[in-house]
């Protein structure tokens, strides 16, 4: 049967047509106001990824073409390559540390960053041209879309595609712009010019260290629901590693091809041009023009499915799982990133450095607010199965945890008025701007020293804290009458301590 038979297409789309999921029993089959089949924890015989696999996914998302719009970002505030590598090594560093403790909390308890964050602020808290281009821009679109309506253990083959086809051509064009340009070009060996008239070297370094950061500051929070798929519980030190390796080695390509673009074919008083399509289409070569495009298609759509699409569904979804599931969640950011233009976001590299700036200010508190409750309040203890259940122990106050939110808006509010200057340079706001150019640092510290004062010395969350974990089921853990019953773990993965457990 073809896969775009009428009666297939039928049989794919016709459950969707009604208001309320197609509904699919699960672990927690009577609770489908907390539950269903994308946001119950992983069975185990879908936990099945490795370290090869989570580097591949780390090649899909890095050697993209936002990494070299990122780095142009960087280098816009005057630093040259000398100055800017530094910077995107430490900020990924810096980036990486966070998402292997957030990774690690899905890939212990086997369940994505939507229900990871009912424990920590309550169940109501879990949510973030020309003709010919438009025809170009839909393909794509449609392309993508299709790839993302993919089930997640399928998307294990788009990323080991992606990882075997972009690093040959990220390598062959950072080559290929080292030779033309002998060693580099004034991008690279240049003199350091700023161009912000109000920041001096450190300040412009700060921001520049916070931009690389806000690159993946999603990903800082969201890495349970590709951590949630561990086969050996992000066993290894592989997950700090791969982030700066990767990023910082894939940096180097736009920096070079850019300077490369320079030295051959910009005019005198030409911007620089830091978008790779662009130099892309100066080859003289058409098999050189289409197999690099192929390539950079291919990694936009594995960096878009990885990092925007995937985890958007999954927080959409934990909304309300009885109407939203990751399969409509997908449809519609499918569709509200056409009407978004978000081409007007990274058409330049100012409104790039402002936008992933004023992200940040989002994202560090809120990873601040969950490393601080799971390793430090609840020492990574949680009862999953209370995750999935009205008036539980993670219900705090009206389905809201106070306490969360308090540390996240004392670690939010301060960089306001940074973020407003850099959309009105000529706003006069003091000398506030200058916690901005490290809003993401300043907003995970501040959150998780705020946390954890108040858990500590005003109002302790003891209703949400458990002496013996739960976990969901491990491999092995069959009831040996052959009742079907549940068999769960306490005090650790591998515990002696087992409790039959009908769910």
């Amino acid at each position: 049967m073809s896969l775009l038979s009428p009666s297939r297409l039928k049989a794919r789309i016709q459950p969707h047509l009604h208001w309320r999921v197609p509904f699919e029993a699960g672990i927690y089959q009577n609770s489908p106001r907390w539950s269903n089949k994308d946001l119950d924890p992983v069975p185990i015989e879908l936990r099945i990824w490795g370290p090869l696999d989570y580097w591949a996914y780390w090649c899909s998302d890095m050697l993209a073409p936002p990494l070299a719009s990122t780095v142009s970002a960087v280098i816009s505030l005057g630093f040259t390559a000398r100055q800017t590598i530094p910077i995107v090594f430490f900020g990924f560093l810096i980036c990486s540390v966070v998402i292997t403790l957030t990774g690690k909390m899905g890939a212990t308890y086997n369940i994505p960053y939507p229900v990871i964050v009912r424990s920590i602020f309550g169940m109501y808290a879990a949510p973030g041209t020309i003709a010919s281009g438009l025809l170009t821009f839909f393909l794509y679109w449609i392309c993508q879309t299709m790839l993302a309506l993919m089930p997640i253990k399928k998307l294990r083959i788009l990323f080991f595609v992606k990882a075997i086809i972009v690093p040959p051509t990220f390598l062959a064009l950072f080559i290929w712009a080292a030779v033309v340009t002998k060693g580099g070009g004034p991008l690279v060996n240049g003199p350091v010019k700023l161009t912000n008239p109000y920041m001096n070297t450190a300040y412009s370094a700060l921001t520049g260290l916070n931009v690389m950061i806000g690159l993946f500051s999603s990903l800082a929070v969201n890495m349970p629901d590709f951590g949630r798929f561990s086969r050996d519980q992000f066993a290894g030190y592989h997950q700090f590693l791969a982030l700066p390796i990767i990023g910082t080695l894939g940096s180097l390509t736009p920096i070079f091809v850019t300077s490369a673009h320079s030295y051959l074919w910009r005019l005198p008083g030409e911007p620089v041009q830091w978008y790779m399509p662009a130099v892309i289409r100066m080859f003289d070569s058409r098999a050189a023009k289409f197999f690099t495009a192929f390539s950079f298609m291919l990694a936009t759509i594995g960096n878009q499915v990885a990092a925007g699409t995937y985890p958007f569904s999954n927080d959409i979804s934990g909304i309300y799982p009885k109407y939203i599931n990751i399969y409509r969640a997908t449809l519609l950011i499918s569709v509200f990133c056409v009407i978004s233009t978000p081409w007007n976001i990274i058409k330049n590299a100012a409104g790039l450095l402002s936008f992933l700036s004023g992200y940040s200010c989002l994202m560090g508190p809120l990873a601040g607010t969950m490393v601080c409750d799971y390793y430090i309040i609840k020492k990574q203890k949680l009862n999953v199965h209370e995750l999935y259940k009205d008036h539980g122990i993670y219900w705090y106050d009206y389905g809201f945890n106070w306490r969360a939110f308090a540390a996240f808006f004392c670690g939010f509010i301060p960089v306001l008025p940074g973020f407003a200057k850099s959309v009105t340079n000529s706003l006069n706001i003091g000398d506030a701007w200058k916690i901005y150019t490290f809003a993401w640092l300043f907003g995970f510290h501040v959150s998780m020293l705020v946390y954890y004062v108040i858990c500590r010395f005003i109002s302790a969350p003891t209703s949400a804290m458990v002496d013996v974990a739960v976990y969901p089921p491990q491999k092995g853990d069959i009831s040996p009458d052959g009742s079907g019953d549940e068999v769960v773990y306490k005090g650790g993965v591998h515990g002696d301590e087992k409790e039959v457990s009908p769910v």
